[in-house]
């Protein structure tokens, strides 16, 4: 009885744990494919999960960081979903590749052509991004989630160092340092090595060639030697036939 009664607690606990560390894990959130440097260009993706039992997921509104404003987001065609991209005027206009944009993004939001996500699953929508800071660490995208119900779950909590995240924490996109140059100035360096590479291939090859004139060598002297030595067996044996007659 008393082994039971400790099963029975145990899993009871087990599970608070889970229903209480559930949320915290279900939540919109942003996430660079590859890495998001600064100065440079990325592709990320919003994950949407579905939180509910008895709804679905039928639109999201991502807002974009209006302290640091991004002149270019050109989201990619999601099946079941229609897109609308909302730009606004900027204050001070930002320059991109020596023009003057005075209008950037200001929200993106996708809308439910279906049913949308439904429970227990989750929606990922892309979006190339840039030219992205080189003045801050991260940007903030607050965003609103609706579900079929009505309900709209507002992720607009910023989550700050040093303190328990949110109910609610907005996604935050992390920008790494940024590369050599703006456009993938490490892929050009990785292409630039491979070519390099390809370039010194022939030369190990033929420094190859010699150790491979070595080996035919010593097979063709080895089979000389093996002949040789078969006639001079050859030879011995005739020659003790010769005494034997005589």
């Amino acid at each position: 009885m008393k082994a039971s009664r400790i099963a029975a607690v145990g899993t009871l606990a087990g599970s608070a744990v889970l229903l209480l560390s559930g949320p915290a894990f279900a939540h919109v959130s942003v996430a660079a494919e590859g890495t998001a440097a600064k100065g440079g260009y990325a592709t990320v993706n919003f994950k949407v999960p579905n939180e509910r039992d008895d709804a679905t997921t039928t639109k999201l509104e991502v807002n974009f960081p209006t302290d640091h404003p991004l002149a270019s987001a050109q989201p990619e065609a999601v099946p079941g979903w229609k897109i609308k991209v909302t730009k606004a005027k900027l204050d001070k206009p930002l320059e991109l590749h020596g023009e003057q944009i005075d209008e950037a993004v200001s929200k993106i939001t996708w809308t439910a052509t279906g049913d949308g996500i439904a429970a227990g699953f989750f929606q990922k929508f892309p979006v190339s991004i840039g030219q992205l800071p080189e003045n801050t660490d991260e940007l903030v995208f607050k965003a609103l989630q609706t579900y079929s119900n009505k309900e709209v779950v507002r992720w607009i909590e910023v989550p700050q160092d040093g303190q328990e995240e949110p109910e609610n924490p907005a996604p935050v996109l992390a920008l790494s340092a940024a590369s050599d140059d703006h456009h993938g100035a490490s892929g050009a360096s990785n292409a630039s090595d491979k070519a390099k590479d390809d370039a010194e291939a022939p030369s190990n090859e033929t420094t190859a060639a010699p150790a491979d004139t070595s080996d035919t060598t010593a097979r063709v002297l080895g089979v000389v030697g093996i002949v040789v030595g078969a006639a001079g067996v050859a030879y011995g044996v005739l020659a003790g036939r010769r005494r034997t007659n005589a």
